[in-house]
């Protein structure tokens, strides 16, 4: 059993950066791990993901502003936002792939 636990949301202004990190209480190593977000009345989408050997993935809207990585030595996964718009507000969830494990969710909100 492995838990996720998010950090490192919360209020930012437009054009300012934050940076998420999901601790897993054992270890990811096996896993390609993802950060999905939720906006208020939207689907679920996914924002970024990252394979076991390091490779990336990212979603249209965040391309050029976002960066996945991880750190096995930490079971930590990480997402550095660059460059915030409002409509990056959104519950942020990380969540290991193929797998029944999601975190418990960080709100990020970008003020206009």
């Amino acid at each position: 059993q492995v838990q996720l636990v998010e950090s490192g949301g919360g209020l930012v202004q437009a054009g300012g950066s934050l940076r998420l990190s999901c601790a897993a209480s054992g270890s990811i190593f096996t896993y390609n791990m993802a950060w999905y977000r939720q906006a208020p009345g939207k689907q679920r989408e996914l924002v970024a993901d990252i394979t076991s050997g390091g490779m990336t993935n990212y979603g249209d809207s965040v391309k050029g502003r976002f960066t996945i990585s991880r750190d096995n030595t930490k079971n930590t996964v990480y997402l550095q936002m660059n460059s915030l718009k409002p409509e990056d507000t959104a519950v942020y969830y990380c969540h290991a792939k193929y797998s029944i494990y999601w975190g418990q969710g960080t709100h990020v909100t970008v003020s206009s």
